[in-house]
């Protein structure tokens, strides 16, 4: 399996899935931990994916979405952004209607 059908199967299986760097008990970035704050704010079960423990995967979610940075957020499916894109959704009220769907 490539690692991006591994990428492929961990979005698919999960309805909201975030790659960062670290867990989602202990984010090893900044970056990461406002996403998972904001999550958790909204009462939101996720897939957490620790891009740190495997260069391949770090790299691999890169080239999926052709997104250069962590974190990623994924809901149903769909590449929602990174920690930016989050931030202003959440700000917007959008990201609550988009956690609503999944």
């Amino acid at each position: 399996m490539t690692i991006h059908d591994r990428i492929a199967k961990i979005i698919s299986d999960h309805p909201v899935v975030l790659f960062m760097k670290g867990t989602a008990d202990e984010p090893q970035c900044g970056f990461s931990a406002q996403v998972v704050n904001v999550l958790n704010s909204h009462g939101t079960n996720f897939q957490h994916v620790n891009v740190l423990a495997e260069d391949e995967l770090r790299e691999g979610i890169k080239a999926y979405t052709n997104w250069p940075t962590i974190p990623q957020l994924y809901v149903n499916g769909e590449f929602i952004g990174g920690c930016d894109i989050v931030m202003q959704l959440e700000r917007s009220g959008e990201l609550k209607v988009v956690l609503e769907q999944s």
